[in-house]
């Protein structure tokens, strides 16, 4: 099944939607996540069911707001170490963030989802996609910038 299909699928039934965006923006590509959330802040989609979190590199910071919010769906963005090409993007099941090397954050993601999943309802999901460097930077690669900009087109045909 193809990216657009599963996000699709993830997506029905949606009520109210969460996007967090984690990484760090100094960091090329490890700043995927926040980059995609300044892009969709841009475009001025947001409303009472659509929420879009900064969360960089501390997303145990916005459990509170998360869970204030009460969202039926969230999505995390991240860039992710999958051994595949860069800019290569993949929707990561909660239960694989375990196999996966994703984190360059305080906290693992997998505790982050688990403690969220505590005494609610979320349905959460990964969108990881593979960096190319994680050096200084202010922005990503070409591929990495490439595969944002097709996650936020492809989210936007879904829920706009």
């Amino acid at each position: 099944m193809g990216f657009e299909s599963q996000l699709n699928n993830f997506l029905i039934d949606c009520e109210k939607l969460i996007v967090l965006g984690v990484g760090n923006e100094l960091k090329s590509d490890d700043g995927v996540g926040p980059f995609i959330i300044k892009r969709l802040k841009e475009e001025n989609v947001e409303n009472s069911n659509l929420l879009f979190i900064d969360a960089g590199t501390v997303p145990e910071n916005f459990t509170g707001k998360i869970r204030k919010e009460n969202p039926t769906h969230l999505i995390i963005v991240d860039a992710c170490l999958m051994d595949s090409n860069p800019g290569d993007m993949k929707i990561v099941d909660k239960d694989e963030f375990a196999n996966i090397g994703i984190s360059t954050h305080s906290m693992s993601l997998s505790f982050f989802v688990r403690y969220l999943e505590k005494d609610t309802e979320i349905r959460i999901i990964f969108v990881g996609i593979e960096p190319e460097t994680m050096d200084w930077g202010v922005k990503p690669t070409p591929n990495v910038e490439k595969s944002a900009d097709e996650f936020i087109e492809t989210l936007k045909g879904i829920i706009v």
